[in-house]
């Protein structure tokens, strides 16, 4: 490894399957140094991990870095949002973390919905209507299902939060993460003791939110842990907030993420408040906003047809007018958290590739479905589409997004965007810069940009149609599930 131009930093991202860690170079945002540790997650009724996996994991990924973790001079971390992590007063966790994907809330979504005003009010409240990935509606599933769990949490965090404060020994979170959860009021930027007190949650067991660009400790002396004591640690945030962090964004550049879920996101100077619940009014994690539409089924959706029709992923074939919603999580976008699989349009001539091709037209549908919202009226409706995320690297998903889109679309060469964000937010406490400004420096999101093609309002239209003579068919299977 040759010598650093600047100080080191590092930058985590805590994803669903695994730990990430990256150690930067924060005058160049040269990577020096990277690490990686998966985690499980549950697959039966619900979709839970143990936090400790995730502590364990981020421990294995750091001694991955050797060397270069020991010389860095601040962390951050950047972790999946929404997730429940209930703890006692040994801060050890009462039950495994209820996560984004687990949909088993959404009776008490519809409840509190209804209870506190209606959507219109939800959104002007806390920039969101909750449904049944946010927090709040997983700790009053908890609290009906679990009453003895809930009575013994002591602290109640978020995933990045929970590493966060094993780090340095204090309860934070920060306004991006905590805009995720329904508990907090976007119009106060303050937790909602209303709010709070529907669900039975005190908000003592709540961490502090820390400003953006306040530290938020320092490494505390805990044994198996590279850093020196003293190590200057980030707010960090959600995953989200955090890959906006690391592409730089200036407000209205469009991003479309390819994940385990899908998201569409733009940074706005524009507090959001839409009340169909499409578009979640998330905060940023500089000042700013960071409204979002996200879909459950993505990548490992797509992944899952191609296996059951034991074809590649990328062998895919144009369609001849065959539809498939890939809802195999139910599905946050449209809302139908307890929907399945849609497939419509067999005939004795369709492929596999043809069905695979179907799958990602679905999957991407839903997203660009919802871009329009997530935008500003005045923003670019041409601008290049920015594509991130693990999909983002396979054709058949670059192809897809141009043919749905008429856009073109733009490939940030870095990867790992998330621990990159946690890096560069880290690197903004060393020099009191704009985290954001510290990834343009860093040119995060340069890349190739793919031409437009000619937009396939044929498919378009189909799957549009197919969704609305379906969805009574899709909401009956929701109640009755």
């Amino acid at each position: 490894m040759s010598a650093a131009e600047g100080p080191l930093v590092v930058g985590v991202d805590s994803s669903t399957q695994s730990t990430k860690v990256l150690v930067v170079d924060a005058a160049t945002g040269r990577v020096v140094a990277s690490g990686q540790a998966p985690h499980t997650v549950s697959t039966g009724e619900g979709r839970e991990s143990d936090p400790r996996q995730w502590w364990d994991a981020l421990r294995t990924a750091l001694h991955r870095c050797g060397d270069a973790a020991r010389e860095a001079s601040a962390v951050s971390v950047g972790g999946q949002q929404h997730g429940l992590v209930t703890l006692d007063a040994h801060g050890d966790p009462v039950r495994p973390a209820l996560l984004w994907n687990d949909v088993r809330s959404a009776p008490q979504a519809r409840r509190l919905v209804a209870e506190l005003g209606g959507p219109e009010a939800w959104a002007r409240r806390t920039g969101s209507v909750p449904g049944a990935s946010f927090t709040v509606t997983k700790w009053a599933w908890l609290a009906e299902h679990e009453p003895e769990a809930a009575r013994a949490v002591a602290s109640v965090r978020l995933p990045h939060d929970y590493l966060t404060e094993r780090l340095t020994g204090e309860g934070t979170t920060d306004r991006g993460d905590a805009s995720g959860t329904g508990w907090w009021a976007s119009a106060t930027e303050a937790y909602d003791e209303e709010v709070l007190g529907r669900i039975g949650l005190d908000p003592a067991l709540l961490p502090r939110v820390v400003r953006p660009g306040e530290v938020a400790g320092t490494v505390r002396d805990i044994h198996g842990l590279p850093f020196s004591k003293g190590t200057l640690v980030a707010p960090g945030t959600g995953d989200n907030a955090a890959a906006a962090l690391g592409l730089g964004l200036l407000p209205g550049t469009p991003v479309l993420s390819l994940g385990t879920s899908g998201t569409v996101y733009a940074v706005s100077e524009h507090r959001p408040a839409d009340p169909s619940g499409t578009v979640a009014g998330f905060a940023d994690a500089r000042g700013d906003w960071l409204p979002l539409a996200c879909t459950l089924n993505c990548t490992l959706a797509v992944d899952r047809i191609a296996a059951l029709l034991g074809v590649d992923r990328e062998a895919v074939e144009p369609g001849t007018g065959v539809t498939l919603l890939p809802y195999l999580d139910g599905e946050r976008t449209p809302d139908l958290p307890n929907a399945s699989g849609l497939l419509h349009g067999l005939r004795h001539d369709t492929t596999a590739g043809q069905l695979l091709q179907a799958a990602y037209d679905g999957a991407v549908h839903a997203l660009l479905g919802a871009l329009d919202l997530v935008l500003d009226q005045d923003a670019d409706r041409t601008a290049p589409l920015v594509l991130i995320g693990g999909g983002a690297r396979g054709t058949a998903w670059q192809q897809t997004v141009r043919r749905l889109s008429g856009r073109p679309v733009r490939i940030p060469e870095a990867g790992e965007l998330v621990a990159l964000g946690a890096a560069a937010q880290a690197a903004g406490l060393l020099t009191g810069e704009d985290p954001a400004a510290v990834a343009r420096r860093w040119r995060t999101a340069d890349g190739p940009v793919l031409d437009p093609v000619e937009r396939d309002e044929t498919t378009l239209t189909r799957i549009s149609g197919v969704l609305s003579d379906a969805a009574p068919l899709l909401e009956r299977g929701a109640r009755e599930h």
